[in-house]
């Protein structure tokens, strides 16, 4: 059995571009290419379409998409392509995530999802009528178990606990499936790709059948697809495997005992978080329609890596980098601002803000009489220099990059409308202390340093004060991204982080600073997400909401 995996990087809503892409591929293979060609999840709308799936002729269009596409197709090879259709049923949800068999022309079959995830990041429930039963595709003479994304993550030997009552993968086999193929549009964390091989693998070995898995690739908003789109032989053994972050075509047998094209991966944290960032900041600055980008300067680790994120995303003549330097910004910073935006080779520009720093003095001066100065003043300077971005950014059609990092975002150490302002926070779900090993990374990985030494040796500061330190304000960034890994991404209370030993007065008063910052990751731009648990669509708490936990606070 030939299988040919098209891991395909959508534009969401586009049903028209993917369905050509689709076409281009499958023509471009040939007509003797496989004997079934294979797209992601929800490949003909892109992953995921949230609420476009309420529009009724989004929905009409998506399916006449598909017919033409069948139409465009005849005398190809059957291709199972991931779509969405309306449930005809008068209960129910009103649709249907579907892989629909495109084969002599024609729609031929198609095949329903039957786990529909609604944690994290997913709310396929709110759209989709799960299927029942199993789904199988007879094609020469060979049962084939189709399923989606979801349907394959509900293991009872590889999980600790199923979150679903039922099981679509034994239901297939019991039906006389000899292989499994598994459509996902699945999104990208951190060492997720290893936990997906050893779960596939698992599955593979234990019903001693083959296994495909195909993965959509790109940036969708906040997430990232990472692709390497997999096949397993009945031994659990990897035969196949395509490329990280990009997209790719994958061909194989499934009942040859012998490996296909296994891609080369780097499954290092580091590694992995920058390719993420780079695909998704590409990827929403040109699905959004547009090619350049700017990021503010300042001299730090934050801004240094954003910036050299756009410059490999974008091509650094499409970044401008902006230096805004007040009294307090320190002349290190200047020049270390400096020779970043040479070492990437993007034009910098430097807007001093000293002048306008004295005008708002001048212009508040009778409101506060008789007022210390205190942290207003230094919010003042972070919001100058967010309006003279958002004016940059308006004058020349170029997206704002905002550089706040998760440990700054999940305390509240940023700026409303300041250093906050931004289309896209690139960084926003990489923690302080990893947002310094990526950029060692990438000073390891070629042939010269691109963020200058110095930038790694200054302590951390936002140079909004005179002598001004992050530590003045926070805990030392690995103590709190220890304290904020435990309460954010594995949900624990500070009560228990401080049974494991953390110093209570410490763990407290984080907490209080993540949930008395809510308000304003609300109004933060979108961030990628690289971690278990990010400050995104997955992230539902209440804004006027009481301390459940205070009775126990310091």
């Amino acid at each position: 059995m030939r299988l040919l995996l098209l891991q395909l990087n959508p534009v969401i809503g586009d049903l028209a571009g993917n369905a050509g892409k689709i076409r281009d591929e499958v023509v471009s293979a040939g007509r003797g290419a496989a004997d079934l060609i294979v797209t992601p999840e929800l490949a003909l709308t892109g992953y995921p379409p949230r609420d476009l799936l309420l529009f009724r002729d989004f929905i009409g269009r998506s399916v006449e998409a598909a017919r033409t596409l069948a139409a465009e197709l005849e005398g190809y090879p059957p291709v199972l392509l991931g779509g969405v259709q309306s449930n005809p049923a008068p209960a129910g949800r009103p649709l249907a995530n579907v892989a629909f068999l495109l084969h002599q022309g024609r729609i031929l079959q198609t095949f329903g999802k039957t786990l529909l995830p609604t944690y994290d990041v997913f709310d396929e429930d709110r759209y989709f009528e799960p299927a029942k039963g199993p789904q199988i595709l007879d094609l020469k003479g060979v049962r084939i178990g189709i399923s989606i994304c979801e349907d394959i993550w509900n293991d009872a030997d590889f999980w600790h606990r199923k979150r679903y009552h039922s099981d679509p993968i034994p239901e297939l086999v019991g039906a006389g499936a000899r292989c499994l193929v598994n459509i996902s549009a699945s999104p990208f964390t951190a060492g997720k790709q290893q936990l997906r091989e050893r779960m596939l693998s698992g599955i593979a070995q234990k019903y001693r059948i083959p296994l495909v898995y195909v993965n959509q690739t790109g940036g969708n908003d906040d997430l990232v697809f990472d692709g390497r789109s997999c096949a397993f032989n009945a031994r659990g053994e990897l035969i196949a495997r395509a490329a990280a972050f990009r997209e790719d075509r994958l061909a194989l047998d499934l009942f040859q005992d012998r490996p296909g094209e296994i891609r080369h991966d780097d499954f290092s944290p580091e590694s992995e978080i920058w390719n993420a960032l780079v695909l998704g900041t590409r990827d929403y600055v040109h699905k959004s329609g547009f090619r350049r980008a700017l990021v503010g300067l300042s001299g730090g680790i934050d801004s240094s890596l954003v910036a050299a994120v756009a410059a490999e995303a974008l091509g650094s003549e499409h970044v401008l980098g902006v230096l805004m330097p007040s009294p307090f910004s320190s002349e290190g910073s200047i020049t270390d601002a400096q020779a970043l935006g040479k070492n990437l080779g993007i034009r910098t520009t430097t807007l001093p803000i000293s002048g306008i720093m004295d005008s708002f003095d001048a212009a508040l001066a009778r409101e506060f009489t008789g007022l210390p100065r205190d942290i207003t003043e230094e919010n003042l300077q972070a919001r100058i220099r967010g309006t003279l971005l958002m004016a940059l950014s308006n004058k020349s059609g170029a997206l704002l990059l905002s550089t706040g990092n998760k440990s700054e975002v999940a305390v509240g150490y940023c700026t409303l409308y300041g250093d906050m302002n931004g289309a896209l926070a690139v960084i926003a779900d990489v923690p302080k202390t990893m947002v310094y090993r990526v950029a060692r990374w990438l000073n390891a990985r070629g042939p010269h340093p691109v963020i200058p030494e110095t930038v790694f040796l200054k302590a951390p500061s936002a140079e909004l004060r005179p002598d001004q330190k992050d530590q003045d304000s926070l805990p030392p960034y690995d103590i709190l991204d220890e304290i904020l890994h435990a309460h954010i991404e594995q949900h624990a209370s500070p009560a228990e982080i401080v049974a494991e030993g953390s110093d209570p007065d410490l763990v407290y008063r984080v907490a209080r600073m993540v949930k008395g910052a809510e308000f304003k990751r609300r109004q933060a731009p979108p961030g990628i997400k690289v971690t278990d648990r990010a400050f995104g669509t997955g992230w539902r708490m209440p804004l006027a909401a009481r301390d459940w936990d205070r009775d126990r606070g310091r």
